[in-house]
């Protein structure tokens, strides 16, 4: 099935669920004008539908390899590559004194999530890469940005984030590679794994961004500095010269995005790797949250564009496949099965769900812009608590519903859906890895509890939820109510907990994180539901798409939303108390 970019939906989330008009107001007119954005969503489509989307089963067969030290990537890769940064996509949020082309992050972010629908083990590479870009031009030198920031922002090279050690998983404190003075320069010795993209043909270089630390540091992440480590040295003309004591050792052989390399990298085993300290000595964990925030939220965007491709799989086999009779039909004769009620209810959980992700996503990217685009100093304040709170909901809700779409998605196939020969079980195994890369789901949620809710005492939360609340009131909506008081009751029950018995607050981290992204989803598609119901009085709108979003909002407040109440009694009612009372045996 050839993938579709899903323009028109995107659109819609950006003007009527986002309020992208905010921005605008903000003083992004000329750059959010909508011949603009057609142009833009326009060409990414063509790029992705007759480039990119072709080449995702070519990537699962074929894979990436390690030839003599060189990770090989799959045939066209190389071209399709060239052909992205040709575009000038990937300096699409950056200033334009950098290279860049000066749109807003919600769009580039809008534009990965087309990227990913159509092929997402390539289009890890962008992501990390503009990650790794937004990393360079708030923290490096003016010396280094100068050397390395146009080729980055062009993607002529590309940017890899070198955390994970073997015995340092998610704990980046028990990191051991260490960086030592050597000059003006530092020299890096150690190994990192799962590095994504850390060596590949696409491009001429690479710049590794490592964490390391240094003689004398503190333990744990306050004494971790950020180095910048090229594969190539550039010469003083800015080109590759030198080669750097850095090499992919093998690659892992992994569940899914197979053309996607996973790197074991080595620094330094011939002396030391040439580093240079990003920021300041031992607070380079600051500036790798940079990093991290983007690539969590861009995580959280790839999830909604695998989770689109599944939908759009499983609609188009659903209203093919011919089997069994239509419930109520006397004439005996076999209906396709998007007529069976079951498949329907699958078909439009998938569609609900994505439209909710979509939203989400596209409002963390609006809040990231606004903290820094805003004139007035105390929206900046408040764009900026709204975005840490919806960046570890976006990367964590978004990427569990992937899976749990690609799941559905897979059963609407049936048996065949097990079948590698209809491609859906591809997606399935791609998406599986969301919800662990980029910090996994369970540390999104601790985050969230502990860092973005505890640290101010849920002012922020509790602000967020009463815009929701007021919403409901306004649109007289009985299912979002219901869901805000409960988890308006959910967050007080947080907050004793985390007085009273932090572990408590631990044992339901999750819970509480899909429940506030659950209600943020019904309330991001209710404000879409009235905005659509408002357009259909405009005599030239497109009425079925309309009534399409329509119906989804209320499939979702009336199958999904009331999820929340659930969360919520769980939460509040002892769920806490029977995890942490469980003895081993039970585990």
């Amino acid at each position: 099935m050839s993938y579709r970019a899903p323009i028109k939906e995107i659109r819609f989330a950006l003007e009527h669920m986002a309020g992208l008009n905010e921005l605008r107001q903000a003083g992004e007119a000329e750059s959010l004008n909508p011949e603009l954005l057609d142009a833009v969503f326009d060409a990414a489509a063509r790029l992705a539908e007759d480039v990119l989307s072709p080449l995702e089963r070519v990537g699962d067969r074929e894979g990436s390899r390690l030839e003599n030290g060189v990770v090989v990537t799959p045939a066209g890769w190389r071209e399709a590559y060239e052909r992205y940064a040709g575009g000038g996509w990937n300096a699409l949020p950056f200033a334009a004194e950098d290279g860049g082309q000066g749109l807003p992050w919600t769009i580039a972010m809008a534009v990965q999530e087309i990227w990913h629908g159509a092929n997402t083990a390539f289009s890890l590479c962008p992501l990390l890469n503009q990650a790794a870009a937004e990393l360079v031009t708030r923290y490096a030198t003016q010396e280094l940005r100068a050397r390395y920031l146009p080729k980055l922002v062009s993607g002529e090279w590309t940017g890899a984030m070198s955390l994970t050690e073997p015995q340092a998983g998610s704990d980046l404190g028990a990191i051991r590679t260490r960086a030592w003075r050597d000059g003006e320069t530092w020299r890096l010795q150690g190994q990192k794994i799962f590095i994504t993209y850390g060596e590949h043909d696409l491009t001429e270089n690479i710049v590794h961004l490592v964490l390391a630390r240094t003689p004398n540091a503190p333990a744990g992440t306050h004494g971790l500095s950020l180095f910048l480590t090229p594969k190539f040295l550039p010469d003083t003309d800015g080109t590759p010269g030198e080669r750097n004591d850095l090499r992919c050792v093998s690659l892992e052989e992994k569940l899914g995005i197979h053309a996607s390399p996973t790197c074991l990298m080595a620094y330094g085993d011939n002396g030391g790797a040439t580093a240079f300290l990003i920021g300041e000595e031992s607070r380079g964990i600051e500036a790798m949250f940079t990093m991290m925030n983007n690539a969590r939220l861009g995580v959280g965007v790839q999830a909604t564009g695998i989770a689109e491709r599944a939908a759009q799989m499983a609609r188009a086999y659903a209203a093919e496949r011919v089997q069994g009779r239509e419930i109520g039909d006397a004439s005996g004769k076999s209906a396709k099965i998007i007529q069976h009620p079951d498949i329907r209810r699958m078909l439009l959980t998938m569609r609900a769900r994505i439209e909710a992700m979509r939203g989400l996503a596209l409002s963390a990217a609006l809040a990231i812009d606004l903290a820094r685009r805003h004139p007035d100093p105390e929206r900046r304040r408040l764009e900026q608590e709204r975005a840490d709170l919806l960046t570890p909901m976006v990367k964590a809700w978004c990427t569990d519903s992937a899976v749990e779409i690609a799941s559905l998605a897979l059963q609407v196939h049936g048996g065949m859906g097990f079948i590698e020969e209809t491609g859906i079980a591809q997606v399935y195994r791609d998406a599986r890895i969301t919800p662990i890369y980029e910090g996994t789901n369970g540390i999104q949620a601790q985050d969230l509890v502990f860092r973005k809710v505890g640290r101010d005492g849920g002012a922020a939360a509790r602000g967020f939820i009463h815009e929701f609340g007021a919403l409901a009131k306004e649109l007289q909506h009985n299912e979002l109510r219901n869901s805000v008081a409960e988890l308006e009751h959910a967050l007080d029950w947080l907050l004793s907990a985390l007085q009273r018995n932090p572990r408590e607050a631990g044992a339901v981290s999750t819970p509480f994180l899909r429940l506030c992204a659950t209600v943020a989803g019904g309330a991001i598609l209710a404000k879409g539901a009235a905005a659509a119901q408002s357009l259909l009085a405009q005599p030239e709108s497109d009425r079925g798409f309309l009534q399409a979003r329509i119906a989804q909002a209320r499939f979702y407040a009336q199958a999904i939303l009331p999820e929340a109440n659930s969360i919520a009694s769980a939460i509040t009612t002892g769920a806490a108390a029977a995890t942490l009372d469980a003895t081993d045996e039970a585990l």
